[in-house]
């Protein structure tokens, strides 16, 4: 089917979503909180509404073929910026769906496809198959977007055609910065909007928190009588915060954490494995030069109490936190300047769920966290696949030292 004929398939899909609200509803607090839920189909429709002012900004050119791995967390929304919208320029979108979520994910595709208002065939084709067998099929693509494991990216590059143009969208530990003039009134109920959206288990969400020592004790004691507050239940309640865990294998890694962390636990810290549990859970630990924090995706605040701001330029500027760079939001930390800060992107005063946009890049430019690759080329920057496919596309733009690799 040719895209002219998908010119108003952004507007088709804000009705079919909004007609099949419940349906879909339904299906997502399967893998995901009825807010997180909520919040998901909301940000589906604007990125839809915002997907004409999207391309007439970037004005991508006609593909012939995209193939997609989506991720396992915000399964619609993935749908959406990954495949409704490329459906606009792009004759054949292919999506494959992740082994963790692939029934919630064939959930959406059939409400959404099944709906009599959507063209046929689908603008989405879903690909059950390994990935192996995926990438066989579709190594001459035109376009690919991986949002797996950085550690495969260079797997899936080196199984696809040099001229596939590859998207990688990994992850970062998104740390917030709370300096000396912070206010933990302020700070807190953002923390708990970001570190527990769909009860922690987004990439967005921060892994660590950097607390100077001015306000480390309120902020800590404020933040574990909050989360001592929080309702706890199962995910299609519309009040629960914090539900079992969608994915099992999260379990093991996070309990030898708590367990070699034990005595910095302030609240919390208790798992119930049968159930998939992890009671809400604050640390507060001294600073160390190599923190590396791990990705949690549970209801963990991790906070380390640091002396300078020279510390936080030092950890951001380490090779380990420049590879997973993606965003840094700061509160009342006057050290810390705007723009860039190693190979992050800092937030002043926000989280970054406040920022992110479907229709704008995402991300940072550290190598980890999303990167753009044809053949051996390698760059990284904040993405947008309509962006990447424009006339400014194919330019590896300058970037901070580091950000842009060639390989």
């Amino acid at each position: 089917m040719s895209p002219v004929r998908r010119t108003d398939l952004d507007l088709l899909a804000i009705d079919v979503i909004r007609r099949n609200h419940d349906a879909l509803l339904d299906a997502l607090v399967q893998v995901a909180t009825h807010s997180a839920a909520v919040d998901e189909i909301r940000r589906s429709i604007r990125a839809l509404a915002g997907a004409q002012w999207e391309l007439a900004q970037n004005r991508p050119a006609e593909r012939e073929q995209l193939i997609v791995f989506l991720p396992s967390n915000n399964v619609l929304y993935s749908y959406v910026l990954f495949g409704l919208v490329p459906a606009l320029y792009c004759r054949e979108v292919v999506a494959r769906p992740s082994s963790r979520v692939a029934a919630t994910t064939a959930a959406v595709h059939r409400i959404l496809s099944a709906d009599p208002a959507m063209p046929r065939p689908a603008p989405v084709t879903l690909a059950h198959a390994s990935q192996r067998e995926f990438l066989t099929r579709h190594r001459d693509a035109d376009v690919a977007v991986f949002t797996g494991q950085p550690a495969n990216a260079d797997s899936v590059a080196a199984s696809l055609s040099p001229q596939t143009l590859l998207l990688t969208f990994g992850s970062g530990p998104n740390p917030v910065v709370v300096g000396p003039d912070g206010d933990p009134e302020q700070v807190v109920p953002d923390l708990l909007r970001a570190r527990l959206y769909n009860s922690g288990q987004d990439c967005l969400c921060p892994d660590v928190v950097f607390v100077h020592r001015a306000v480390a004790a309120e902020l800590t004691d404020r933040l574990v009588r909050s989360v001592g507050r929080l309702a706890v239940g199962p995910r299609a309640r519309p009040d629960t915060v914090v539900s079992a865990l969608t994915y099992p294998d999260v379990l093991p890694p996070l309990e030898q954490y708590l367990q070699q962390h034990a005595r910095y636990v302030r609240g919390g810290g208790r798992v119930d494995r049968d159930r998939l549990l992890v009671e809400p859970t604050v640390l507060l630990r001294p600073w160390t030069a190599d923190i590396q924090p791990p990705e949690f995706f549970a209801p963990v605040f991790d906070l380390v109490e640091y002396d300078h701001a020279g510390q936080i330029r030092a950890w951001l500027e380490s090779p380990p936190q420049r590879r997973r760079g993606m965003y840094v939001s700061v509160y009342g930390e006057p050290g810390l300047p705007a723009g860039v800060l190693g190979t992050s992107v800092v937030l002043p005063g926000v989280t970054t769920l406040d920022v992110e946009d479907g229709n704008r890049p995402f991300g940072g430019y550290g190598i980890e966290a999303n990167s753009v690759r044809r053949g051996d080329q390698v760059a990284a920057r904040p993405l947008l696949l309509s962006a990447e496919l424009g006339p400014a596309g194919p330019a590896l733009r300058a970037r901070p030292s580091g950000a842009v690799l060639h390989a």
